[in-house]
């Protein structure tokens, strides 16, 4: 049983960290936006489906077809985005939500606030960053 949140909740430091209130704030959080991108791609098959390429000017052919590969781009980064949804969503069920899958730090707050799939701290995501550059990993 998840608990109840009141209205105007939001997670803040001076909390235990992962208790309760915040691992259900940050699961609706997930599941919330895990429905607006699933009804925004339902949207866009739609609009795919009823737009036609057959028109008669090339200009507005050339348009439409660059407007659905900016769209089709969008949803692919969404595609990747729900996979990661889902395994934070996965993370809060099995315990690991909000710890750091390199160092098993806390991640913080404010961090998952900004970006609640996160799975590294700030500072062990700059290392890895940095390795990037440095080995074109």
């Amino acid at each position: 049983m998840h608990p109840l949140l009141p209205p105007d909740y939001r997670p803040c430091d001076d909390e235990e960290f992962m208790n309760p209130l915040q691992i259900e704030y940050f699961r609706q959080k997930l599941l919330a936006w895990r429905a607006e991108l699933l009804a925004d791609s339902s949207g866009t098959l739609r609009h795919l489906k009823e737009e036609s390429l057959l028109k008669p000017d090339l200009t507005d052919r050339a348009t439409l077809e660059t407007e659905r590969a900016i769209e089709l781009r969008t949803r692919d980064r969404e595609r990747k985005l729900l996979k990661k949804i889902d395994q934070a969503l996965a993370r809060i069920d099995d315990g690991s939500y909000g710890y750091c899958e390199e160092t098993g730090e806390a991640i913080g707050i404010q961090r998952l606030l900004a970006r609640p799939t996160a799975t590294l701290t700030i500072e062990a995501q700059e290392r890895r960053e940095m390795k990037q550059k440095m080995f074109g990993e």
